[in-house]
């Protein structure tokens, strides 16, 4: 009989950590040049944001001056992004000779960086489920 209500116990469990919530992520790009693609990091920690330790990445094909990709099954709580507009295609922010970049970028919250990235504080917002959005001009 022990064993019996352990195991339920143990299944019961299982089943509220499979049915957690989980939330979506919507993200809409503006101002693009139909070129190339936006590729995304998605940061869940400052930590993580500072160090570029993405939890994931995301990516959307710009074909007009607007490009949209959803991401699913996070857990809700504070994240962050940091993207650029891959114009030319080859998977790498451009930079100038000095390390400046060359092609456009941007920071959730459409945060403004001074002499470097926005920082998390500017930066970060929280994902409820079922679904954020966040719209970022570029």
């Amino acid at each position: 009989m022990f064993k019996s209500l352990i195991a339920a116990a143990l299944l019961g469990l299982a089943a509220t950590a499979a049915n957690a919530e989980t939330a979506s992520l919507t993200i809409v790009c503006d101002n693009l040049k139909p070129q190339g693609k936006v590729l995304i990091a998605i940061f869940n920690s400052e930590a993580g944001y500072d160090g570029d330790k993405a939890v994931r990445y995301a990516a959307a094909d710009v074909t007009g001056p607007q490009a949209t990709v959803t991401v699913d099954g996070l857990v809700p709580g504070e994240y962050g992004l940091k993207m650029f507009h891959d114009v030319d295609g080859d998977g790498k922010m451009g930079m100038n000779p000095f390390g400046m970049p060359t092609e456009p970028f941007a920071f959730s919250n459409n945060a403004k960086g001074t002499m470097g990235p926005a920082g998390w504080d500017a930066a970060h917002f929280t994902v409820v489920a079922p679904v954020t959005t966040q719209n970022i001009a570029f």
